[in-house]
């Protein structure tokens, strides 16, 4: 049930970036402007570490090798 829900969607390479960009602007909070504006970083941080992107799986994108490999061996 849960694989539906938060279907492995994102590449590695991919996490990577939005672990970074989600630090970076997460780290606006504390240095620099401290704007609060930099607690939307902790939402490419949840998606990097959960591998699941939500607007991915309503749009039925998917950057991850290992799913678009599944998918086709199903047919």
């Amino acid at each position: 049930m849960l694989k539906k829900i938060l279907p492995n969607n994102e590449h590695n390479i991919e996490r990577l970036i939005r672990l970074i960009i989600g630090a970076a602007a997460l780290s606006l909070v504390f240095v620099g402007p401290k704007t609060m504006w930099g607690l939307i970083g902790i939402i490419p941080i949840m998606t990097g570490l959960i591998g699941s992107c939500p607007i991915y799986t309503l749009l039925g994108v998917s950057t991850c090798k290992i799913s678009k490999e599944k998918d086709q061996t199903k047919s």
